[in-house]
């Protein structure tokens, strides 16, 4: 008996897109996924549909009949899925070491020193403000 293939939680490129177009306009039926997407050539209606169906197996989505046709919805937000891609691409890439994916960014000019140290002060004053709150509760 073949063994079944296990489902990535990951999503794919084409699974992204879908899920931005549901994320952007909410609740939908394939038709107007497939609108949304914009691609060139337009994806047919047939493999939107199928990829929906693949995400409601992986749990992003569920859906729900409404008359004749399903319409689909994110059940998973984007903050959500942007963690575990960044989390994802960290352990693949990085063995988990945000030190080794921020010196990358440095080495390949991707972030400038200056861009960091801006970055760093946004994240010392939001620091502040969360105990801030934290002391106010």
């Amino acid at each position: 008996m073949a063994e079944r293939k296990r489902v990535s939680d990951a999503l794919t490129p084409l699974e992204l897109q879908i899920m931005q177009v549901l994320w952007a306009n909410g609740a939908s039926n394939v038709q107007a996924v497939q609108e949304g997407l914009n691609s060139n050539p337009p994806l047919a209606y047939t493999t939107v549909q199928t990829m929906l169906n693949v995400l409601q197996r992986k749990k992003k989505v569920r859906r729900r009949l409404r008359g004749r046709a399903y319409e689909y919805q994110a059940v998973v937000s984007h903050d959500a899925a942007s963690r575990h891609a960044v989390r994802d691409m960290l352990d693949r890439m990085f063995g988990g070491s945000v030190d080794g994916l921020l010196m990358n960014l440095l080495k390949n000019r991707q972030v400038s020193p200056e861009k960091l140290a801006e970055l760093t002060e946004q994240l010392s004053r939001e620091e502040a403000r969360q105990r801030r709150e934290k002391d106010n509760d």
